[in-house]
């Protein structure tokens, strides 16, 4: 996959080039609260203690952190999110799947539809695109001068899928697996910078027009900067020197 771009390598690039986000504690700060309803000890809570290790990754205050944990495990505030998830088609017949959290669903599906809709793609009902995608584990793992000789020994760590990414090494394991797996390659003495559920494509559109990709990018950014939206997925791959 060496030489290709997905959502996930372009996103970690705008992310470290992009300063301007500070809404993302906002964002985050919902999400904790969202899943501390379910218990607010990361120790025994794996969706919050995931959450936030990426707090902690965007330099988030630990002081903004405990009080996302609170309200959500306590009912102070939590309990008026909700998370609504949707699905979509962008140019090409790109696969799209938006997680968001919102307090007002159709508030939300209206800006939501607006977006795909300006970006040159359409809302679809829920289940539409979703069974082209799989629950994953992903790790992301700083990447070495020799990424053939990483690679495999990364795969005799026995990980499930390891992909060279542009900026990095990525694995893709079992859900339940991604803590285990994380720590066995902390271990082995690789870098993790990263450690999320994701959703994976099972298959990509391959994207090899700048005109076309720079579209698709355009749709993705706008359904990432909007305030509800937590994470965005999408199936296409854009080849190299395209984007």
């Amino acid at each position: 996959m060496s030489g290709h771009s997905k959502w996930s390598t372009i996103k970690r690039q705008k992310e470290t080039k992009d300063q301007r986000r500070g809404k993302v504690f906002s964002k985050l700060g919902k999400a904790i609260s969202i899943v501390a309803k379910e218990g607010g000890d990361p120790a025994t809570n794996f969706r919050l203690r995931l959450m936030v290790e990426r707090a902690k990754q965007t330099n988030m205050p630990k002081e903004n952190i405990a009080r996302a944990i609170q309200k959500g495990s306590r009912g102070l505030g939590g309990e008026k999110w909700k998370e609504v998830v949707y699905e979509g088609y962008g140019p090409e017949g790109v696969a799209v799947i938006a997680e968001t959290v919102t307090d007002n669903k159709n508030r939300t599906t209206a800006e939501i539809k607006n977006i795909f809709e300006r970006g040159g793609g359409n809302l679809a009902a829920p289940g539409a695109v979703s069974f082209q995608f799989k629950k994953s584990g992903l790790i992301v793992v700083e990447k070495e001068k020799d990424v053939d000789n990483q690679l495999l020994k990364l795969i005799d760590l026995g990980v499930d899928d390891v992909e060279e990414a542009t900026d990095a090494v990525e694995i893709y394991t079992q859900p339940e697996k991604l803590n285990e797996t994380k720590e066995k390659i902390k271990d082995a003495g690789f870098r993790v910078s990263e450690a999320e559920l994701v959703m994976q494509p099972k298959v990509v559109v391959e994207i090899k027009e700048k005109k076309k990709a720079a579209k698709i990018i355009k749709l993705m950014k706008w359904l990432e900067d909007h305030d509800d939206v937590q994470k965005v997925y999408a199936n296409f791959d854009i080849s190299e020197g395209v984007f």
